[in-house]
């Protein structure tokens, strides 16, 4: 007789291997990903990811390591 086991555990811990950074909406500079986006340039974000924009950062959650970052510098800032 055979037993067929399903497993229901979520592993909802990020990883940020290979390949997990084009996941994510990252921070970049004010006006940075505009000007990269028409020409084609590459754009460094705040986690240290370099790539050039091509995508709809609306459709992916924001990077954690951008995210953190950005709140730092607000916090340093004396803003949000």
């Amino acid at each position: 007789m055979s037993e067929t086991v399903y497993d229901t555990e979520t592993n909802t811990r990020l990883s940020h291997e290979s390949g997990d950074h084009d996941r994510f909406a990252h921070y970049v500079e004010k006006g940075e990903a505009t000007e990269a986006l028409v020409n084609g340039w590459p754009v460094v974000a705040l986690c240290g990811k370099v790539w050039i924009p091509s995508r709809d950062p609306e459709k992916y959650p924001i990077c954690p390591t951008c995210k953190d970052i950005h709140e730092q510098m607000g916090d340093a800032n004396g803003s949000d």
